[in-house]
């Protein structure tokens, strides 16, 4: 009775006070509210706080967007059918008959926020350029956070599909763009005699099979580990510049081919992807010399790569599941008092990445002769992470080691060209290596379920950079995190999320964030920039979201 009454009062209340105070998600997060429809079930079926996956969620997607038993016996809309059954019998004269989904899959979403900016926000006024007026941050704002549709399902045959798109982002279209767009055949083994599940390949656009998803991702801001560019320090020395200049954040999504197998819910999964290599983030482009595969003379759907390399993306995770009983321990989801529950898990995983980035450059040949110069250099991103949930509480992190090769310009005697080029009348001959570009960093979370409908966060993520840190001693604008002190940069992260209803959430975050610059001076007895005056920028974010 206490229970009731206080849900009584909050629900009510949380109405009329989030119109009030509410916050955007910046991080993607879908449920699907198609497949409630399809289903007749609730979203709590397969989210614990959408888009957290529960164990029998990570089964359902596993599966190709479907039960992973008996789904015909749990279809409340039947599938339309592309053809008839007989029509296998007389293939390949007949085409293979296919399912759509009995009523279009499409979902939306909407999130809006309120948020509060520190009381340091506006210590960047020295740095507009004399006689401009500075941005004005203001301490309040209300704002609107994605609108978004999305679409998936399954066309039959183990055939999985998945779009979505965000139609606008802050209020504005052209913000806008394509999220994960692909299909996925599911249990392609079945064909190979191989184990079941062991083999399944995507083709199109999706994000990479990370650790802990960043599109998908229940919490209001991003994880930092997985937005950082490798930029290289820009020195007054030539020698100790690093010419990388890499814009590849696991943030993006990756357009090529996985292949992937096992489970995430039990025992092992693997997956290995192919994708484009865009380190310079130029976009699709088209050419007007040169067609694309979709063009006539020139110009079609353009070109998404800034180099013939593709990158390889790899990751190998084993999760066990430590229930005692054998039956509970091997199902989808583990056997509790009150029915079907989570597992109590333990979960460990690797993951590596190799790209080859390339910069390209007018210069000259050994001959004198003006040419197009590439510097290439191959990159590496290494980590391991790990998961444990016991009951409602879990607690997970990864840890991430970036590395990226460093060749410095030279003119045709060979002596270094000071960085970046252009800035000097020097022109590039040649290249020669210098020490990498190096980062690593990560992040901690834990999440406690109180209730059904209220879930606490927190959170720790840490960067270390030593180039961030060069160049906001030169206040450069081009790194990843403007200004910090030091090489290591620390956030911490409290949240609270609690559900309405199934498909509407409220959510609280605070983030107690790095200290930054915006001065420097030169220390009398080294000669070196030193930060002076450091400042922090707190912030406070109210959101309030739904799905359709």
């Amino acid at each position: 009775m206490r229970l009731k009454k206080l849900l009584d009062l909050l629900i009510p209340g949380s109405v009329l006070l989030i119109p009030l105070c509410t916050s955007f998600v910046p991080t993607k997060s879908y449920a699907i509210p198609p497949f409630s429809r399809q289903y007749g079930t609730s979203c709590t079926t397969c989210h614990l706080d959408f888009p957290k996956l529960n164990d029998f969620g990570k089964a359902f997607k596993d599966a190709g967007f479907k039960f992973p038993k008996d789904d015909a016996d749990f279809l409340k809309i039947a599938p339309t059918l592309l053809g008839a059954e007989a029509q296998k019998q007389v293939w390949p004269k007949s085409v293979w008959p296919g399912t759509i989904p009995g009523m279009p899959p499409i979902g939306l979403r909407f999130n809006t926020y309120f948020q509060f900016t520190g009381g340091s926000r506006n210590q960047y006024y020295p740095l507009a350029a004399p006689g401009t007026v500075p941005q004005y941050i203001p301490a309040t704002d209300f704002q609107t956070g994605f609108f978004s549709i999305f679409t998936a399902g399954n066309f039959g045959s183990d055939i999985a599909f998945w779009v979505d798109d965000d139609i606008s982002i802050g209020g504005d279209n052209g913000n806008g763009g394509l999220g994960d767009a692909y299909l996925k055949f599911v249990n392609v083994s079945r064909f190979l005699k191989m184990p079941t599940d062991s083999l399944s390949v995507k083709v199109g656009q999706f994000e990479l099979d990370l650790p802990i998803t960043q599109a998908r991702n229940w919490n209001i801001s991003p994880y930092d580990i997985y937005s950082e560019a490798n930029i290289g320090a820009i020195s007054s020395i030539a020698s100790q510049s690093q010419n990388v200049n890499n814009a590849f954040t696991f943030a993006g999504a990756a357009k090529g081919v996985e292949v992937s197998g096992g489970h995430t819910y039990g025992g092992y999964h693997y997956s290995l992807a192919v994708f484009d290599q865009n380190t310079t983030a130029p976009g699709q482009t088209a050419s007007p010399y040169v067609p694309s595969a979709t063009g006539g003379a020139n110009g079609g759907v353009g070109f998404a790569s800034d180099s013939s390399y593709k990158n390889v993306y790899a990751r190998l995770m084993y999760r066990f599941n430590l229930e005692r009983n054998k039956e509970s321990r091997d199902s989808i989801m583990a056997a509790g008092p009150t029915g079907p529950r989570d597992h109590t898990y333990i979960q460990f995983g690797g993951f590596y990445l190799e790209g080859n980035s390339q910069q390209g450059y007018a210069g000259v040949s050994p001959t004198g002769a003006n040419t197009i110069l590439y510097a290439r250099e191959p990159y590496y991103r290494a980590g391991g992470d790990f998961n444990f949930n016991y009951r409602t509480f879990n607690v997970f992190g990864i840890y991430m080691y970036g590395k990226d090769h460093n060749q410095l310009p030279v003119d045709s005697t060979g002596a270094l060209i000071p960085l970046p080029v252009g800035s000097t009348p020097a022109v590039p001959a040649g290249f020669v290596s210098s020490f990498p570009a190096t980062f690593n960093g990560g992040f901690v979370e834990a999440d406690y379920l109180v209730l059904p409908w209220l879930m606490l966060i927190q959170r720790w993520d840490g960067v270390d950079s030593t180039a961030d840190r060069i160049n906001g001693l030169m206040l450069s604008t081009s790194t990843p995190y403007f200004g910090p002190i030091r090489s290591e940069r620390n956030r911490f992260t409290t949240g609270i999320q609690y559900l309405i209803h199934p498909n509407i959430k409220a959510s609280f975050e605070y983030q107690y964030r790095p200290q930054q610059i915006n001065t420097t001076s030169v220390d009398p007895l080294t000669g070196l920039q030193i930060a002076v005056n450091p400042f922090r920028v707190n912030t406070a974010l109210f959101g309030l979201e739904f799905v359709y």
